[in-house]
């Protein structure tokens, strides 16, 4: 298979322009308007207000204290804060809950990665994201893509990820950030990947990152924002969005259902820059498409 975007580099190489478009579909393939989808290709990202209403946000955040009270030791799929043991994030969710597993089909989720990506879809990755307020603590820029393309062997840049608040995301309590425009924009990273440092990387982000002058660069280029808003808001970014986090040290929350769609038509190879591929439950090898009676059995 082709790599048309070499990285884990023993060397610092110059950028590489995105070869693949960011929205396959037309607006006339989904719930997103022309207005939105044009936002979407040119930004790469988008912010959906009440994607969940209010009648959701109750039963999901009991959901959430439900798994962190009973997220079991030494599951692979729970990942702990380095220092408190407190539960950051917690892979497959829809495996632990009926309820999160239903987000997943609604008219406004599994519809807008169809169209965003203009195929049928399967989840390449879901987790939820838990950032307690004093505890919480944030990811170092990079871009997704980096890692599925080196680790996962996804070959193009057409997966899309859709973050939903269970929380409110305020400027100050850890939400996302990103730089508009650079999913255009391939960094390649310096360092070879370590063997089964998967985990490791789940808690501290330092394989697969650009060094500060690219970052800098990069920011000047394309400016920050944060993104931000009540609890119900969905965030559709871009595989390859420069976005990161800081630490959340306010006493207010943040946690969110992580979803990754993956085209059907972009189904992973063997890893471009690893000696083996990350465990199932990270990164999904099945290219079938998504279907609600996969959910069933949860």
């Amino acid at each position: 298979m082709r790599d048309n975007y070499p990285t884990r580099l023993d060397h610092p190489s110059d950028p590489i322009t995105r070869i693949e478009p960011t929205v396959w579909g037309q607006d006339d393939d989904g719930p997103l308007n022309a207005a939105e989808l044009t936002k979407m290709e040119s930004d790469g990202f988008l912010l959906k207000p009440q994607t969940l209403g209010q009648n959701w946000l109750k039963p999901l955040a009991d959901e959430l204290d439900r798994i962190g009270a009973d997220a079991p030791e030494g599951d692979p799929r729970i990942i702990r804060e380095p220092n408190e043991g407190t539960v950051r994030s917690v892979f497959q969710p829809e495996q632990f809950s009926d309820l999160i597993a239903e987000v997943i089909t609604l008219d406004n989720v599994l519809p807008v990665a169809r169209q965003i990506l203009g195929s049928d879809v399967y989840l390449h990755q879901t987790r939820i994201n838990f950032m307690k307020g004093f505890e919480g603590t944030g990811f170092y820029w990079h871009s997704d893509f980096e890692t599925w393309h080196a680790e996962d062997g996804m070959p193009a840049m057409r997966a899309v990820s859709c973050s939903i608040a269970l929380t409110d995301n305020y400027p100050y309590n850890g939400s996302l950030m990103v730089m508009p425009g650079s999913h255009q924009t391939f960094y390649p990273c310096v360092g070879a990947t370590p063997d089964d440092h998967h985990t490791s990387s789940l808690v501290k982000q330092e394989i697969g990152v650009p060094d500060r002058e690219t970052l800098t660069k990069a920011a000047h280029e394309f400016g920050i924002a944060q993104a931000t808003g009540p609890a119900g808001t969905a965030l559709w970014f871009d595989s390859n969005m420069m976005h990161g986090s800081g630490s959340n040290i306010t006493p207010f929350p943040r946690s969110n259902i992580f979803l990754v769609f993956n085209s059907v038509e972009n189904e992973l190879g063997p890893p471009f820059a690893a000696a083996k591929p990350r465990p199932e439950h990270l990164a999904a090898r099945s290219a079938r498409p998504f279907a609600e009676s996969d959910l069933l059995s949860t």
